[in-house]
């Protein structure tokens, strides 16, 4: 596959004054010698003075001069309409009808031509302008054809892509061989994800100091591609993704000789990850809805037999091993959440959680919960620790406002899927904690408040725990009698909360922010009072505190 970087260069002057036709002619580059670089469009005979009216911009203009070169405001001003008209150059004949050099009309060229950067070139012998345009025009259309040929063979690899549905280090490696290039796919924190090629040593000054912190920036217009410095280098780039959504850059180092072919190349493989990307999603997103009806048809149905679920499991990409873990992503939400906005953030936490498995080498059968909720199945690899497994796979995840539960172990798909209603109820209780030093929880670290929440509809719990309470709930709303304020049963219920979380301590309650020990030891007694129990009894202190946890685990 021929290379970008290794393709025909553009036609230039410097190309066809090395034409024998050219060189017959005896040429002289009277000004603009350091311009013969400049790429030929097109050749054009003209011998008007109004020759402005025939160019469009690159054309070499092949002429006589009969119509101006007698003078040498007419010869300025037939130059002057070539720069305006972005010529890329003129080869100007000047001969007598007898063959001879018009010396006088050479001079008038010279004079007017003085100063400029336009290359301007004298012949001093008669040459046939129509060898000159075929020959230039068969390298053009040659040169065009080429590049036809070329955007053909692009479009044919990248659609084979496509359809192959080829990953991210494919791609870049077509796209390598493709450009004769190094090529790069970073993400929006400038990490690597796959390269093909060497990388260059400038890549730490370039990141440091010429790439912008957010794909985009100053990348919206045009085309897209821009062309970034590093030590003397041009870096194309190029954002992968779609326009509101970009979680990628595609680099190619490197001082190419068309930038924008390269461009055309670059931007086709930016299309061809993004496509990628957006197939995979669409893959993974069927593939966990199978999934799901799976792991809803084990949680509701009574009786499943292990071995079909096996079976069915492993059609699903799911690869049962010697344990198990059902794992629950919670969303935490306030009461002003976002429906919609909780939504796309328990997906992205899904598509980040599944991807951390496979990196893991955890198989995964997962299933959405209710709103914000996601339960997994993890299969752990062989000879691993549980724990360890967990912590580097949570811990990959971005956890912030969310809650892990994690329920017991398993060797049967059935029991682990099973046990994701307890790791939804452990992330629920876990949710509600005020200090969360864990990246996940067990039953075991939410204690109390994690059997009573598995107790809320036991009649017998809620009976015990409104029986302790019920001075206070008919209170709550009211307010206490007797001077100084006795509060409502409200403030009661939050008085007899704060005195039981200080283990009964009355001086570590009053330091803990109430006036004076007289006002507090006052309320304490109306609180006592009201309850009809001794507050220094350790058994009633327990059962109040079991009765507050209860009440708020449910409300």
């Amino acid at each position: 596959m021929e290379a970008w970087s290794q393709r025909e260069p553009d036609l230039t002057i410097a190309n066809l004054l090395d034409v024998d036709e050219i060189r017959r002619g005896d040429p002289e580059v009277v000004t603009g010698g350091d311009q013969v670089a400049r790429a030929v469009r097109w050749v054009h005979i003209a011998d008007s003075e109004n020759v402005a009216q025939f160019l469009e911009g690159g054309e070499l203009v092949l002429s006589t001069g009969l119509s101006y070169r007698s003078s040498q405001e007419s010869t300025a001003n037939f130059l002057d309409q070539l720069e305006s008209a972005s010529a890329a150059g003129a080869v100007i004949e000047l001969i007598h009808d007898d063959g001879r050099p018009d010396d006088e009309a050479i001079e008038n060229v010279r004079a007017a031509a003085r100063g400029r950067e336009l290359p301007i070139v004298i012949l001093r012998r008669r040459i046939k302008f129509v060898r000159v345009t075929e020959l230039a025009h068969q390298e053009l259309l040659g040169r065009q054809l080429a590049r036809v040929e070329r955007a053909r063979t692009v479009h044919e690899v990248f659609t084979q892509l496509s359809l192959e549905s080829a990953g991210a280090q494919d791609i870049v490696d077509r796209t390598s061989e493709l450009l004769g290039s190094p090529v790069m796919l970073e993400d929006v924190g400038h990490r690597l994800l796959a390269h093909a090629g060497d990388i260059p040593s400038s890549r730490t000054a370039r990141r440091e100091s010429n790439s912008p912190d957010h794909l985009g920036e100053g990348q919206e217009h045009g085309h897209g591609h821009r062309h970034g410095h590093g030590h003397g280098q041009r870096w194309l780039q190029t954002p992968v993704g779609l326009r509101d959504r970009r979680w990628g850059r595609l680099l190619a180092p490197g001082r190419l000789e068309s930038d924008e072919e390269a461009a055309q190349v670059i931007e086709r493989a930016a299309q061809t990850l993004t496509l990628a990307r957006m197939a995979e999603r669409d893959e993974q997103d069927l593939l966990i809805q199978a999934q799901g009806g799976l792991v809803r048809e084990i949680i509701e149905s009574a009786d499943v037999d292990e071995k079909q679920v096996r079976i069915r499991a492993a059609d699903l990409g799911f690869a049962p091993r010697g344990r198990m873990i059902p794992v629950v992503v919670r969303v935490d939400r306030g009461p002003n959440t976002d429906p919609t906005s909780l939504q796309l953030r328990e997906r992205s936490l899904h598509r980040a959680f599944v991807t951390a498995a496979t990196a893991h080498r955890c198989s995964t059968l997962s299933t959405g919960l209710q709103s914000g909720s996601f339960g997994t199945v993890v299969a752990l690899p062989p000879g691993t620790d549980d724990d360890a497994v967990l912590e580097g796979l949570i811990g990959e995840l971005p956890t912030r406002d969310t809650t892990v539960g994690v329920g017991r172990t398993s060797q049967s798909i059935v029991d682990a899927a099973s046990r994701l209603e307890s790791a939804n109820q452990v992330a629920e209780i876990a949710s509600t904690l005020e200090l969360r030093q864990r990246q996940y929880y067990r039953f075991s670290d939410v204690r109390l408040r994690g059997l009573l929440s598995s107790l809320r509809d036991d009649p017998s719990v809620r009976a015990f725990a409104e029986a302790e309470l019920t001075p206070l709930l008919e209170a709550e709303g009211g307010s206490g009698g007797g001077g100084g304020g006795g509060g409502g049963g409200e403030e009661m219920l939050t008085l007899l909360e704060q005195f039981l979380s200080h283990s009964g301590n009355k001086s570590a309650l009053a330091r803990s922010g109430f006036l004076s020990r007289p006002a507090l030891y006052a309320r304490l007694d109306r609180l006592q009072a009201k309850l009809g129990v001794s507050l220094e009894d350790a058994e009633s202190r327990t059962a109040l505190h079991v009765a507050i946890l209860w009440l708020r685990t449910n409300r």
